[in-house]
């Protein structure tokens, strides 16, 4: 079965302040502010407009970080996806 695609919030949705370690995503859509780490930003930022799954990202993401030699990437960034969903932040396209 293939991983599910999932769709970033319109461009102009979220305001991204990174504050240190952590970033403050604000969605203007719900008006909730939250509070992440490393990678959800990063994750936010590979999506880009169009539909995306977890195949998809890990290519994106490895041609701006080293994950060579990471676990299952596609897994782990499956999870993060589904996390990003409960926030809201993204929708299953």
């Amino acid at each position: 079965m293939p991983d599910p695609a999932y769709r970033a919030a319109p461009p102009g949705a979220l305001r991204v302040e990174p504050l240190g370690e952590v970033t403050a995503i604000f969605d203007r859509r719900s008006v909730q502010t939250h509070l992440v780490v490393s990678p959800m930003p990063e994750i936010l930022e590979a999506m880009g407009t169009g539909d995306c799954d977890a195949a998809t990202l890990a290519a994106r993401l490895a041609a701006r970080f080293d994950l060579d030699g990471a676990a299952d990437v596609g897994a782990i960034l499956n999870e993060r996806l589904g996390e990003l969903a409960a926030m809201g932040l993204v929708e299953r396209a």
